[in-house]
């Protein structure tokens, strides 16, 4: 039997995967959200307002998607764990903004729940933003931290490596859905997560304190110190390109010490499927069919599609000479595709299964894709 002390801190709710990443942001110490509706993500921004004042924070809803990550901008600046929110067209709105963050190294958490596109498209379910995510999306050479849940329970765990992430390396973090995930909902195990930065324990729609350690950049005021800044413009000659160097520095690291990813059956698989996100749950369930029939199928997701979890494709073939061909599924025509073939570098064959604008694949289509390859 629990202890009273284990049962108040484990409670189980019924949440859409929109509210499970807004609780989660709130338990991980955000204390800063402005964003501006569109679906499929008005849950999130919903709940946002509901929750944020009742947790010690602020909550904007701004005049445009434009004016929410500029206000993001400038609470970071403060030193105040920030966030925003948008599905895709809104994103490609903020990411001049977003470059801005990546320019002045400052921690943010960025949410994309993804439509159908291109253009304003419409509100089902999509993965066509990857390049977007994973390339920069804004100007300049920069790279945000992309992470993709596949659960609601995950949308909510990982928004706590998200800040954590965002801080420890002064960096925009965005995570990625998709409308699915976003208006799907599932049971969800709230935990005592402990922030690796604060060190703070996560409760339910109240208070935890403080929300970032101390931030010895953060604009706070100059009294007694030195005054702080910050700023992306440089103009100075040669000052730029030293920046840019800092920052290729701080990617080396994130590629080397960030990358995530789940598998299943790499060892004795014939074909391994390769899917992300709400992708990868369907092509988990195709997979355990065709392990029933007695085909050796395996799957491979990564967590972090940037930095993309490159090792574990490369290590492929000296785990299992047996393997030959894997298969990308994407609700997109082919975008974690190009990533997995740089991984590879021509050492196993790949093929593709893809939709987009609302288009899912679904089990039986990556069965039946599968039974032909092998």
């Amino acid at each position: 039997m629990k202890s009273k002390s284990r049962q108040k801190e484990i409670k189980k709710i019924l949440m859409t995967g929109n509210e499970a990443i807004a609780q989660g942001a709130i338990d991980a110490g955000c204390r800063f959200y402005a964003g501006y509706p569109i679906t499929p993500q008005n849950e999130l921004t919903a709940y946002m307002a509901r929750c944020m004042p009742d947790s010690g924070g602020v909550f904007v809803q701004s005049e445009s998607e434009v004016a929410a990550i500029n206000m993001v901008f400038g609470a970071s600046c403060a030193g105040a764990r920030s966030m925003t929110s948008s599905s895709s067209p809104g994103i490609s709105l903020k990411q001049e903004g977003i470059s801005y963050i990546a320019g002045a190294e400052l921690p943010a958490v960025v949410v994309n729940i993804m439509r159908g596109g291109p253009g304003l498209g419409n509100i089902w379910p999509s993965q066509s933003d990857y390049f977007q995510a994973t390339r920069g999306g804004g100007h300049g050479d920069y790279h945000s931290i992309v992470l993709a849940p596949s659960s609601v329970q995950e949308a909510y765990d990982l928004m706590f490596l998200a800040f954590d992430l965002a801080d420890n390396y002064r960096n925009p973090v965005m995570v990625l859905g998709d409308g699915i995930l976003g208006q799907m909902m599932e049971p969800l195990q709230v935990t005592s997560h402990k922030s690796q930065v604060t060190g703070q324990k996560a409760v339910v729609c109240l208070p935890i304190g403080k929300a970032t350690s101390q931030k010895t950049w953060a604009l706070t005021g100059c009294e007694g110190r030195n005054p702080n800044i910050i700023k992306s413009f440089r103009m100075k000659e040669g000052d730029l390109e030293k920046l840019n160097l800092a920052l290729q520095k701080k990617y080396k690291a994130i590629r080397q010490k960030e990358a995530r990813f789940e598998s299943l059956f790499l060892e004795d698989a014939k074909i391994i499927i390769v899917a992300y996100g709400t992708m990868a749950r369907i092509a988990k369930g195709a997979v355990g069919m065709l392990r029933a029939k007695g085909k050796k199928a395996g799957l491979l997701r990564p967590i972090t599609l940037w930095p993309f979890p490159e090792k574990v494709f490369k290590d492929l073939q000296a785990r299992n000479s047996k393997l030959k061909t894997l298969l990308v599924t994407e609700m997109s025509y082919g975008q974690m595709l190009e990533d997995v073939k740089l991984a590879l570098d021509g050492k196993l064959k790949v093929e593709f299964l893809g939709r987009a604008g609302g288009g899912v694949p679904t089990e039986e289509d990556i069965i039946r894709k599968a039974g032909k390859i092998l």
